[in-house]
């Protein structure tokens, strides 16, 4: 099976003083996602910030965001998050997507918790009769403890190695995660820091998708600074799913 690659070119945290080039404003976004289309990859992990830069689950942001990047890359799936940051509650986190209606949404498993959140579990009955694709984000082996425990039939999920408090990943803890990880429809993975490129590859060859971008690391696999995330999903150098396969394997259709 060919992997398919998402492109992460922002994430919640960095900024233009973590790398000239990060993008931040809505044009920026979409034509990142031009040139991530163009190196291959087929969707786009979407986070929108405010006015003065911080993440933000704004629905009209991601409405337009996601209207620019139809025009720059066109046919590129876009997959907006729901990441808190320590900004935002679960109710707002759901509002958002309701409002936004996006084809795809990653949801933290941690931060939805549906084990002990109704909210959380009216969302999902709610997110699969919209038709809206909804991967699992999981961040530790005990989080996909949690997760194999509610027993979610088909999912998709997206496997976090290394983490945001500066601690990178390494290939070396791929074993366990997938050790631990239990029947799903399809697994992702990225990866913190200068080792990216590395555990992403290895995921692939045990059968996994690959989410390369600035949100997760800002260097190439020969050490040097990435002039974007474009630059990080062309060192993939394997055949890859179309967007179109893409939608076909997730089950999306043109209506949601």
């Amino acid at each position: 099976m060919k992997p398919m690659i998402i492109a992460a070119p922002n994430g919640a945290r960095r900024g233009k003083q973590d790398h000239p080039n990060l993008p931040i404003t809505i044009a920026e976004i979409a034509a990142e996602a031009a040139a991530c289309q163009r190196a291959g990859a087929a969707v786009l992990h979407l986070h929108v910030r405010d006015s003065n830069g911080a993440h933000s689950l704004d629905a009209g942001r991601y409405r337009a965001a996601t209207e620019a990047i139809a025009k720059a890359a066109p046919g590129m799936l876009v997959q907006i998050t729901t990441e808190a940051a320590g900004r935002f509650e679960l109710d707002t986190q759901i509002a958002c997507v309701e409002a936004v209606r996006p084809e795809a949404v990653s949801v933290a498993w941690r931060e939805f918790a549906p084990e002990e959140n109704p909210a959380a579990r009216r969302f999902y009955s709610w997110a699969g009769e919209a038709g809206i694709h909804v991967q699992h984000i999981l961040y530790s082996v005990e989080d996909i403890a949690r997760f194999n425990a509610y027993g979610l039939k088909d999912a998709s999920v997206l496997l976090v190695l290394g983490q945001y408090a500066g601690i990178e990943a390494r290939v070396a803890e791929l074993p366990a995660y997938l050790a631990a990880l239990g029947p799903v429809h399809d697994w992702c993975l990225c990866a913190f820091g200068r080792a990216e490129h590395a555990v992403v590859c290895a995921g692939i060859v045990a059968g996994g998708h690959a989410r390369v971008g600035f949100e997760n690391n800002l260097w190439l696999k020969d050490g040097a600074l990435a002039s974007g995330t474009h630059a990080l999903v062309a060192q993939i150098e394997t055949e890859v799913m179309s967007t179109a396969e893409v939608r076909q394997f997730w089950g999306i259709t043109a209506n949601g």
